[in-house]
């Protein structure tokens, strides 16, 4: 039986993803700076928020007000009620925000709709070639091994952000992290920055979807993906 779905509100990319995120299991995006993978998170946030459901917002990278302002509107108040913000300093305060974002996840007294890493190796990636890699690395793992069985037995929607490196070998833009965060994923979607406000989402892994793409735009509210028709 087929995962449920948590529409993200962009049509396009709805379509390319079977009707949205799934709820038992992690969906990375990865992509270049201002390739919007902060904004999906944000949108996809804010359309649960709307419903009544929590979201739990872990951001390493600064979530922009004045951005969550235009796409909530004068409904900026009211969906903050609904979100669980927090704005680790280091790896370890990381470490400690998914734990107890899991947790609470997982105890079931809120209605909890969606829970965010953005971005889920921002701290690990300062720790590469230092002292301090291993035990960066075996942070970054424990983390992920939490969101995955969280996803499971609370069947929430879980959506990361990741950073990417560019291959010496080939120019490609692969996503940091290593095999284990990809093989945790089930869903990898790739942001890719086209002219202007154009961006293509593509699907490089899913469950039971093909690969494929999807177009959308930056707009002022927030993203856009063309008709849900």
């Amino acid at each position: 039986m087929g995962a449920d779905r948590l529409p993200t509100g962009i049509a396009s990319v709805d379509r390319l993803l079977g009707g949205g995120l799934e709820t038992d299991s992690v969906t990375e995006v990865y992509g270049e700076g201002g390739s919007g993978k902060t904004l999906f998170c944000l949108d996809v946030a804010h359309r649960v928020a709307q419903e009544g459901r929590w979201v739990f917002y872990i951001d390493t990278e600064g979530v922009s007000v004045d951005r969550l302002r235009s796409i909530a509107g004068a409904n900026l108040e009211k969906l903050l009620k609904r979100f669980l913000l927090s704005t680790p300093k280091d790896l370890e305060e990381q470490t400690d925000a998914v734990r107890t974002a899991c947790a609470l996840a997982r105890e079931g007294r809120r209605p909890v709709g969606l829970l965010v890493v953005d971005s889920a190796t921002a701290y690990y990636r300062l720790s590469l070639s230092g002292p301090d890699e291993d035990d960066a690395r075996q942070a970054l793992s424990l983390e992920i091994s939490d969101l995955v069985v969280t996803a499971m037995r609370a069947h929430v929607a879980v959506l990361v952000t990741n950073q990417v490196w560019r291959s010496i070998r080939d120019g490609t833009l692969e996503p940091v992290g290593g095999s284990f965060l990809n093989h945790a994923a089930k869903t990898i979607l790739f942001f890719e920055r086209l002219p202007g406000p154009r961006r293509r989402a593509i699907l490089k892994k899913h469950r039971d979807r093909p690969e494929g793409s999807a177009d959308f735009r930056i707009t002022d509210q927030g993203l856009d993906g063309g008709s849900s028709a």
